[in-house]
């Protein structure tokens, strides 16, 4: 569901920069408080896992579509609404950066549509309040699910609103939250399906590494703390650099929904500020699309997916330093 800087007018955009810098600002004035700093290294292994399954999309039946994770439930359920949103800013700037995944100038809005609604309103309006008692399978699954389709929808809409706002024409409101929500309600579910089957492997592995856990929880898991984050590391390595490969050739949900309303997937786009925001990301994309530049090779994909899950695992934990999270814990 990354949007292209196209899809949005520069108001627009202003806007949602705005918007998700706030949510930004708070997310690093609360995590700077957390004590926990076990984070910092499931914040960069997590990051990485999201990138590498955001590589793969998956074929939704009957529709020519295809939907991807977004990853921000699954993120919010381990490391809590704030740790996690600034954990999908890194995977998003990284997208936009080095594979021209999604627009630079459109990055506030991609943040809100991906980020903001499943780590904030996905952790604090489903899965803290169904955890509250306690954890089980069954509501973790219930969690995963629920959060992913309803987050998704709300993300789904908020596209729908931003190019309404941007004065699109070709892409009348009604019709296009029309098209936009169906594919969209679908993806979600299989996304839930995927975000269940990850933390249902946490809360078996090392269930305090799940957002709420209970003190009782700590020390029941199968494994080390330490053996589960290398397993989730080494989970992210086969799916960016294997996994990847099998990926759905069908246009993602977004693309798909404009194809249909428009004969095309690209909306094209005129003034200074587009191509400014063109040529920066052309200078930055090192792997454009996730391959090598002129090359169709698969192993310019295999490399794409460990290159961006590492990139994102040193932002995600430099930032940490550079920020000075989790800062009351070292300085007590």
């Amino acid at each position: 569901m990354h949007m292209a800087d196209a899809r949005a007018a520069p108001a627009v955009e202003g806007t949602m920069y705005g918007c998700s810098a706030a949510a930004a600002a708070y997310s690093v004035k609360k995590i700077r408080l957390d004590v926990d700093t076990k984070k910092v290294p499931v914040m960069g292994v997590m990051g990485a896992f999201v990138f590498a399954a955001q590589m793969i999309n998956f074929t939704i039946p009957g529709t020519g579509s295809s939907g991807h994770l977004c990853g921000g439930m699954l993120l919010s359920a381990l490391l809590g609404p704030y740790a996690g949103f600034l954990t999908m800013i890194g995977v998003l700037l990284i997208q936009g950066l080095l594979f021209a995944d999604g627009g630079l100038l459109v990055l506030g809005c991609n943040v809100w549509n991906m980020a903001f609604y499943g780590c904030f309103l996905g952790a604090l309006l489903i899965w803290k309040p169904l955890m509250k008692h306690g954890m089980s399978r069954a509501k973790i699954a219930a969690a995963s699910i629920l959060g992913c389709v309803l987050t998704l929808q709300l993300g789904a809409f908020s596209v729908c609103l931003e190019t309404w706002a941007s004065g699109i024409t070709e892409l009348p409101f009604i019709v296009f939250v029309g098209t936009m929500q169906p594919i969209h309600l679908a993806i979600g579910f299989v996304e839930g399906l995927i975000t269940a089957a990850v933390l249902m492997f946490v809360y078996e592995a090392r269930p305090e590494l799940l957002y709420g856990s209970s003190p009782e929880e700590e020390n029941r898991g199968r494994f080390s703390f330490k053996k589960t984050v290398l397993i989730l590391a080494a989970a992210a390595v086969l799916i960016g650099g294997g996994l990847s490969l099998a990926a759905s050739s069908h246009p993602d949900g977004l693309e798909w929904s404009i194809e249909k309303l428009t004969g095309s997937a690209e909306l094209e786009a005129e003034g200074g500020i587009y191509e400014a925001s063109g040529a920066v990301q052309e200078a930055t994309s090192l792997l454009p699309d996730y391959a090598f530049q002129g090359s169709e090779s698969a192993l310019g994909t295999t490399f794409s997916g460990i290159a961006g899950a590492a990139a994102v695992l040193g932002v995600c934990v430099g930032a940490c330093y550079l920020f000075k999270f989790f800062r009351k814990c070292s300085e007590s």
